[in-house]
């Protein structure tokens, strides 16, 4: 009830907020978005730039918390009082929901211009586009199924990248026989769910997630394998510390920044925070794969979703949506981020090595069919199902539901209520 409470007091105060600024100049961007860690700020820094160029000032509404669940209920209680940001940041069946709900707007003259139907991937195009019209902007291509490693810890243990989840463990293993913490991770449900996205890739291979994950088939949701990809988490949360629960995923990657854990299984906005700390891949840390899932890219992908705005704030969102998909602003800012460009069409010149390789694995995924949406990130399935399944895998993971068999038998049952 606390929680709601306060949620419900950050909501009614962004509301307030946007209401004051109504009255303000037009040449005015009202951005409601969950981006507050240093590498996140960074990153919409060089939005906030381009848009200060072209005379637009900035008016920033974060709602920092739970991998983007305080922002929608924020967003929520804007919408309901009728008002709208000029654009919100989202993850893809939000959007629909939303455009749905008949309050998003269109960009399709401004998509035409820019050339978004040929530039941006299919898999992307399926969540901005509703009923032939663009309601959002995508600003890049995030894909959870990576390992972030220091690479002094690595050296020290004489580790070596593991290709296997058994070689993960016995990676782990060494870490924690040399006293170092082995696995950085916040107990929160977001966190936890993108995590076992992983392990049921690495666990089940590509087909058996899009059908667990994507298509919700009953029979691949209650097998032996997602008992065993329970089981494999059951395995690798031994490696966390103590005082896991409740810790904020940027605190996770500055461990393993610091030299205090070995590695973080996280989404690749985690690389955002070790170009914040001025590090170099390969020779201050280390970007692989999940073991067991080279060759698949689980994604997920940062929305602007732009509202049915009046008239007289359209051409700043105009100029935001232009500026988001421009060639420039998708290197610059995907640089910083730690993500790929929403745009297919952006050369990786100015990438390190980790962005280079995310580059090129998102190519191979979506020519070879291997491109699926992450179900802890909004991309698996509808936000009901979403958030059912985050609850499931938190409770497993701290020891609420006990057994592999208890898990997959609460997660059908969690899923179908959901439906």
């Amino acid at each position: 009830m606390r929680k709601f409470l306060m949620t419900t007091a950050v909501a009614a105060l962004t509301v307030a907020g946007l209401g004051a600024a109504h009255a303000a100049d037009v040449k005015e961007v009202q951005m409601l978005h969950w981006w507050t860690s240093g590498g996140e700020a960074a990153a919409l820094n060089v939005l906030k730039q381009d848009l200060a160029k072209e005379g637009y000032a900035w008016k920033d509404v974060p709602v920092a918390g739970g991998g983007g669940d305080a922002a929608m209920t924020a967003l929520k209680a804007m919408v309901a009082a009728g008002t709208y940001p000029t654009a919100s940041q989202m993850l893809g069946y939000t959007v629909l929901d939303y455009a749905q709900a008949g309050v998003m707007g269109d960009l399709t003259e401004t998509a035409k211009k820019g050339g978004w139907d040929k530039s941006v991937p299919a898999a992307l195009q399926k969540f901005a586009v509703y009923d032939g019209k663009w309601v959002a902007a995508p600003v890049n291509v995030h894909s959870v199924n990576w390992l972030w490693i220091n690479k002094a810890v690595m050296d020290k243990i004489g580790g070596t990248q593991p290709k296997t989840f058994d070689d993960l463990i016995a990676l782990l293993d060494k870490a924690k026989a040399a006293g170092v913490i082995p696995l950085a991770l916040g107990g929160q449900n977001w966190q936890e769910a993108t995590m076992f996205d992983s392990i049921v890739l690495s666990t089940g291979g590509p087909d058996f997630y899009k059908k667990a994950f994507n298509d919700l088939d009953e029979a691949s949701l209650k097998s032996d394998t997602m008992k065993k990809s329970f089981d494999n988490l059951a395995k690798i949360v031994k490696y966390v510390d103590p005082n896991f629960s409740g810790r904020d995923w940027n605190l996770a990657t500055a461990m393993v920044i610091k030299g205090d854990a070995l590695v973080q299984v996280m989404g690749d906005w985690a690389k955002g925070e070790f170009v914040a700390a001025k590090k170099t891949p390969d020779v201050d840390y280390l970007c692989y794969r999940f073991p067991g899932t080279e060759g698949s890219v689980i994604y997920n992908s940062d929305m602007f979703g732009m509202f049915n705005v009046p008239d007289d704030r359209k051409a700043a969102q105009v100029a935001l949506a232009t500026a988001t998909l421009s060639k420039s602003f998708q290197s610059a800012f995907n640089v910083v981020k730690g993500s790929v460009p929403a745009r297919t069409d952006v050369p990786d010149t100015d990438f390190d090595a980790c962005g280079k390789k995310g580059i090129a694995d998102l190519k191979a995924a979506n020519d070879g069919g291997t491109l699926f949406g992450s179900l802890a990130q909004g991309y698996g399935a509808p936000p009901a199902i979403a958030n059912a399944y985050k609850d499931v895998v938190s409770k497993f993971v701290h020891g609420q539901i006990k057994t592999s068999d208890e898990a997959v038998e609460q997660l059908v049952q969690a899923i179908d209520d959901a439906r």
